[in-house]
């Protein structure tokens, strides 16, 4: 008969795919230095790219719509000088991953040449997939940021995606409603089980089988998304605010390495200034949460990382609508703030220095590894890092 044991013992079954011994396993450790040559601490980063056009105006100058965001900075380090030149949405955000100046546009749904930082550490110093994870709200191409088409690098070294609604489609809601209670076996429940497996094989995988342990985790992972509070956030900026939670919630349970989240539904700023700013307040709330789950979790807070940063501002001026769109060539389009704390950050300092957000993935392959990140335009962000 159909139960709760069951449907647990289903769901780590399924997810075997995705989450496969191989995927949530531990990589060998790189060298322990850092770029000066002195022990290095930083075992996981939390990347957020704070996408769909963030002007540091809101952010600093208006410090009351994101308390967080510099209560981390003020810990860490605030770099109010953060260039970037694409700003189109994807490329933009995709140049944070890959340390290149991307130079696809808005509406480009093809993935990009240059390889991510994901498939940099896994391929250059073997981590394996469980290792690198990818959250995002940004739809279709939100899930091309986790590889490249690049010949060396590409699918096989790609992050774990969670994308969009997540665990939270259809399928997983269906699920969710079958097994709120114990039911006997029936051709519903099953049909109810074959839609849970199609749902967790979209996430890709090979099938392969999981321990005891593995299977433990991944169905705990799976029951707490599906009845925890994740599943129950709606409203503006819901698909951000879920985003977060759920890359907060793979990094307490698999602690990976490298967790990226990407937003955006800031871009609701074309329409009404207002709303975006009420966005701003709700992921500023959500990633305070993100913040102090790792403070408060004892095999994390003194070996976590997080880096947040726009992919690119906008406009100076207000449009008609009473929003702002992103266009007008300003500072205040090509201008972002940066906020970042961890283990090998300088604590409480301002980067005055001009940086680029391409800087960002050799910043993060450098705390993650103590190397360098070669054959990219960008440069590890020397000031940040102790």
């Amino acid at each position: 008969p159909t139960s709760r044991r069951r449907f647990l013992e289903h769901c780590g079954l399924v997810a075997a795919a995705p989450l496969a011994p191989s995927m949530l396993g531990r990589s060998p450790g790189p060298d322990g230095l850092s770029l000066f040559g002195a022990p290095r601490a930083t075992e996981h980063v939390v990347l957020v790219a704070f996408a769909g056009g963030v002007r540091k105006k809101e952010v600093l100058e208006d410090a009351e719509n994101a308390p967080n965001l510099n209560a981390i900075g003020r810990s860490g380090v605030i770099a109010p000088r953060v260039a970037c030149r694409n700003v189109g949405h994807y490329g933009a955000a995709l140049s944070i991953f890959t340390g290149h100046t991307e130079v696809m546009g808005i509406r480009d749904n093809e993935r990009g040449i240059n390889p991510t930082v994901f498939e940099k550490l896994r391929k250059d110093h073997n981590f394996v997939r469980g290792d690198v994870w990818l959250s995002t709200s940004s739809g279709a191409q939100g899930r091309l940021f986790a590889h490249s088409d690049h010949p060396d690098y590409g699918a096989g070294f790609a992050a774990n995606v969670l994308d969009g609604d997540g665990l939270f489609n259809v399928e997983f809601q269906n699920v969710l409603e079958s097994f709120g209670k114990p039911k006997a076996d029936g051709q519903k429940d099953r049909a109810t089980l074959e839609k849970l497996g199609e749902a967790m094989r979209k996430v890709g995988g090979d099938g392969s089988s999981m321990d005891a342990e593995q299977l433990r985790r991944v169905s705990n992972f799976v029951l707490d998304e599906l009845t925890g509070s994740t599943s129950r956030i709606t409203g503006p900026g819901g698909g951000d605010a879920k985003a977060i939670r759920v890359g907060a919630n793979i990094l307490r349970t698999f602690r990976p390495k490298l967790v990226g989240i990407t937003l955006q539904n800031h871009d609701a700023a074309h329409g009404s200034y207002n709303g975006y700013k009420e966005i701003i307040r709700r992921n500023d709330e959500e990633i305070g949460k993100l913040w102090r789950m790792v403070q408060e979790d004892e095999a994390l807070k003194d070996k976590t990382a997080i880096v947040v940063l726009p992919e690119f501002g906008r406009d100076k001026d207000l449009n008609e609508r009473n929003g702002l769109d992103h266009g007008d060539n300003s500072k205040e389009l090509h201008e972002v703030v940066l906020v970042a704390a961890g283990p090998d950050i300088k604590a409480g300092r301002t980067i005055q220095e001009e940086i680029r957000t391409i800087d960002v993935a050799p910043t993060v392959h450098q705390m993650l590894t103590g190397k360098r990140l070669d054959k990219v335009e960008g440069k590890t962000i020397r000031a940040l890092l102790s």
